[in-house]
């Protein structure tokens, strides 16, 4: 019996790499698709499925993707023929694997899009990675993002005969070593510059209140980095102020809201600013197209004359080694 069962791999470890994703091209129809995707996810939109199917397939579908396909043209890659985003995940994953060696594998999916959850787990599966760490790439916790990326791994595993080992990386938003290097980022960043900016905005993707009053500890993750960060930086509130991006529709969102922020600091004199997001583990639509382009043309409309965003951590030296070692920190004990 054992010398006729076919040959498995075995033995390895490995991490994967979890984004949120990004359409294949600045397209109506590839916009249409990742949509879809997006918002039919139960934990993003918790609206009872019957209500919100047909306004999805209706309203929704037929003018957001046009509204969202001119928003990634602004910040496409031409030469590779790819979103920012996507550049950043291959990137990251390519020098994670460097940083870990060869005893650990390393790869990278999207909740939505390509390449998927189910396509990757499932090489590193056929691939002998008995033992695997999801590493979802949000500081903060929140069930839209990091909920919905295990959801997806873990709904991939019930199709599975041979199952591997999973682990999960919990939030990381007051790890020391994440403070560190965000502080870091943010000096080197503002090092660059030759004038000061009077105001650092922390922006935060934001989240329906209706989430936060059902018990999600995202705006308080977001504010404790906050915390951390203006202690690091020397900052009092302020000269440091937390807000929050990126709402849709009518219902209340956490707040501060960013354009409201930045537009009420111009019409109250403040002339410079600079904005970070601490939320995007890498520069993706939000941050470049309605951050450092939409956010900044808000605040000069309004009388603001010096405007800078730090880019996220990204692939940087310092941004990778700090996710080598929450990654190390979480394959304790499995030889990783």
């Amino acid at each position: 019996m054992t010398d006729t069962h076919p040959p498995v791999n075995h033995g390895k470890t490995g991490v994967l790499l979890l984004s949120l994703g990004t359409p294949d091209a600045p397209t109506y129809g590839a916009l249409r698709r990742y949509l879809a995707e997006f918002l039919s996810d139960p934990r993003v939109i918790e609206v009872p499925r019957p209500l919100w199917l047909p306004i999805l397939y209706g309203p929704i579908l037929t003018f957001r993707p046009g509204k969202a396909a001119k928003a990634y043209a602004k910040i496409w890659d031409r030469e590779r023929n790819e979103s920012p985003l996507r550049g950043y995940a291959r990137a990251q994953a390519e020098k994670l694997q460097g940083i870990l060696g060869g005893d650990v594998k390393v790869d990278w999916a999207f909740r939505y899009g390509t390449p998927s959850v189910e396509e990757r787990l499932t090489r590193m599966k056929e691939d002998g990675c008995d033992r695997i760490l999801l590493f979802a790439l949000y500081p903060q916790y929140s069930a839209s993002t990091t909920a919905s990326a295990h959801d997806k791994a873990f709904e991939v595993l019930t199709h599975m005969r041979w199952q591997p080992a999973i682990r999960t990386v919990p939030p990381y938003y007051d790890k020391a070593v994440y403070a560190d290097t965000l502080a870091a980022s943010v000096k080197a960043s503002l090092a660059t510059l030759d004038w000061q900016p009077e105001k650092i905005l922390a922006s935060y993707h934001s989240i329906p209140k209706a989430y936060w009053d059902k018990g999600d500890p995202y705006p308080c993750q977001c504010m404790a980095t906050s915390r951390m960060l203006k202690e690091r930086l020397g900052l009092d509130d302020e000269s440091f102020v937390t807000c929050f991006q990126s709402r849709v529709g009518p219902a209340e969102w956490v707040g501060p809201y960013s354009d409201k922020m930045v537009e009420q600091l111009a019409r109250d004199g403040v002339k410079k600013i600079a904005i970070l997001a601490p939320a995007f583990s890498a520069d993706c639509v939000e941050t470049l197209e309605e951050v450092d382009m939409g956010l900044r043309e808000t605040f000069m409309e309004h009388g603001g004359t010096h405007f800078h965003y730090i880019p996220c951590l990204n692939d940087t030296d310092a941004g990778m080694d700090m996710l080598a070692s929450v990654v190390r920190t979480e394959l304790s004990g499995w030889g990783g």
